[in-house]
């Protein structure tokens, strides 16, 4: 890789700053889901098992006043790292000032601080002035000061330019490396990208075809199919001229629905039947068609011919990268396609398989194949920027070797 990794760093004795992405939901000031502490764990372990000083920085939620505060304050998160590390990590209530200062300067090698929430920089006194996800030249530095490295493990954040990635890494210049996840998030998501074994495949769903423009349109030119389910696929229905009833249509967008499927040919798939239901519920009418869609009826999930057409143009794939769900997957009724797909990549032992996105993550968990995987994506908004073919600010700051 290019860039500094955590092991091209001295770490013994050092005071180790890590921007890793804790920001996982807590319901009654308890953790719920882990997975993103758990996937921070080997680059943590790594720097305190070398003698580092561990000093870490991570979001939670959006805070634009101060009643957000309380309710999103990471003293949880520390909890359930210490449980998870089985040793003390130190939480300091504050992101600048003395109270953080002496509370590093106490610590010794191998020792675990967490700061509290950075974005509850983003409001002061009472002022919405978004210190840290404006990247704020000042708390960036400022940061930096309090230690001697920083290592940025937080690839979810990494499509932002916050004052706890960037801003920190600009201000330690060759001292920035990447962490473990962030390392492996490059590599896999690089690779398959710009490297693919073939034929390449990509699975693309999701309820808009504005989400992915930039991904269809930059993968046109690399993938060797492109899968297209979820609500955006009758976009292309609309553009081809297929009626589409009460589904969802993104009107403005038929057009460049229209210029991608000219320039696309016969690599892009689309659903050939559906599940259309009377109304947007779980409990709805529901039947599937092929083709024509009648008025008062809405598609919410591909068909079975669908799914079947869908896993023979993947059974050959030595790459896959899947980024949304085929249908209303919130809605168990309407699950059915992204779940079918799921399995069907389980079995794919011989292709690199990629997942992305908050939905199509849930389903391999759901299924229990999330282990035969190669690899699961942590950051859906970067994962996405990055099949874009857009340069991420967080790992371009990142030091190079």
């Amino acid at each position: 890789m290019a860039k500094l990794t955590v092991e091209d760093l001295p770490l013994e004795g050092k005071k180790v700053l890590m921007r890793v992405d804790f920001n996982v939901p807590i319901k009654d000031g308890v953790v719920g889901d882990d997975n993103r502490i758990v996937a921070a764990l080997p680059t943590i372990k790594y720097v305190i098992d070398h003698g580092g000083r561990a000093i870490l920085f991570s979001h939670l939620g959006r805070i634009k006043k101060e009643e957000d505060k309380p309710g999103l304050s990471l003293r949880p998160v520390a909890e359930r790292l210490s449980n998870l590390l089985n040793k003390p990590v130190t939480f300091v209530p504050v992101t600048e000032g003395k109270q953080l200062e002496d509370a590093i300067d106490n610590m010794k090698n191998g020792d675990v601080l967490l700061v509290q929430n950075t974005r509850y920089e983003d409001v002061k006194d009472g002022e919405y002035v978004k210190r840290e996800s404006g990247n704020d030249p000042e708390l960036g530095k400022y940061w930096a000061s309090l230690g001697d490295v920083f290592v940025n493990d937080a690839f979810g954040t990494a499509h932002r330019k916050h004052a706890s990635n960037v801003g920190i890494a600009t201000n330690m210049p060759g001292k920035a490396a990447a962490g473990y996840l962030m390392e492996k998030e490059i590599k896999f998501l690089g690779d398959a990208v710009d490297n693919p074994e073939r034929p390449f495949v990509a699975i693309l769903g999701g309820a808009k075809v504005s989400d992915k423009i930039g991904v269809i349109d930059n993968l046109l030119d690399k993938a060797d199919k492109i899968i297209i389910g979820g609500g955006m696929a009758y976009t292309f229905y609309a553009a081809k001229g297929i009626k589409v009833g009460n589904s969802l249509v993104e009107k403005d967008k038929i057009d460049v629905a229209k210029q991608i499927l000219d320039k696309a040919g016969d690599k892009l798939v689309l659903p050939i039947d559906n599940v259309v239901a009377d109304k947007f519920n779980n409990d709805a009418d529901t039947k599937v068609v092929e083709g024509d869609i009648d008025d008062g009826w809405m598609a919410l999930d591909v068909g079975p011919k669908s799914v079947e057409e869908f896993k023979n143009v993947l059974k050959d794939a030595k790459t896959v990268v899947w980024n949304g769900p085929m249908g209303v997957f919130e809605m168990p009724n309407f699950a059915k396609g992204t779940l079918e797909i799921g399995k069907f990549l389980g079995t794919l032992t011989d292709a690199t398989t990629i997942v992305g996105g908050g939905d199509s993550t849930a389903a391999v968990k759901e299924l229990g194949v999330a282990d035969k995987l190669t690899h699961i994506s942590t950051g859906g908004g970067a994962s996405l920027t990055y099949l874009e073919g857009n340069e991420l600010p967080g790992i371009a700051a990142i030091s190079d070797k």
